[in-house]
């Protein structure tokens, strides 16, 4: 009795815990877009599901006006983490390059970012959140890398540097 109950105690413990996981009855209007256009840029990304039930952020990056990028983001209830903790992203991208942004306070100005490499196949990217960096505004800051015990925002960025069409499909984020 003993084994299983602490079998079943490694089985909770290493079990994922699911952040956001797309399907067909999916609501891609609690994702919000930011563009450039906040900035005079002319950007245009969107979110919404595929009809295979992934989350679709698409569109069209463009320099024009000093622009360069299109985000998505999602507000969470207070998700209870620990820095040595990774996201865990199933994800098929366009062979560019993203960042993914959490936020431990959705007020805060600075997100807390790494990049990604997509490979035009489905693929699971592990990010660790204690290697995630801050920065505001395209900008580094000197501070230290994530070390929260919250999360209340995750995203997703593309910017880099050149106009471009973009499309990364979202299966599922979890917390590992």
């Amino acid at each position: 009795m003993k084994y299983i109950a602490g079998f079943l105690f490694l089985m909770m413990a290493f079990n994922p815990k699911v952040i956001f996981d797309f399907n067909t009855d999916s609501n891609p209007n609690r994702w919000s877009i930011v563009d450039d256009v906040v900035m005079g840029g002319r950007s245009d990304g969107n979110m919404k599901i595929s009809p295979e039930g992934h989350g679709l952020f698409e569109g069209e990056v463009s320099l024009e006006n000093n622009g360069g990028f299109s985000s998505v983001r999602l507000p969470l209830r207070a998700l209870d983490v620990k820095p040595e903790q990774k996201i865990i992203i199933r994800l098929k991208g366009n062979g560019e390059k993203y960042q993914f942004r959490v936020k431990h306070n959705r007020r805060a100005y600075q997100s807390y970012v790494t990049y990604f490499e997509t490979n035009g196949k489905w693929q699971e990217v592990e990010i660790s959140l204690n290697e995630l960096y801050p920065i505001y505004r395209g900008n580094r800051l000197n501070r230290d890398n994530f070390n929260f015990q919250t999360i209340e925002e995750i995203g997703f960025l593309i910017g880099n540097k050149k106009p471009q069409s973009f499309r990364l499909l979202i299966d599922k984020i979890e917390l590992e």
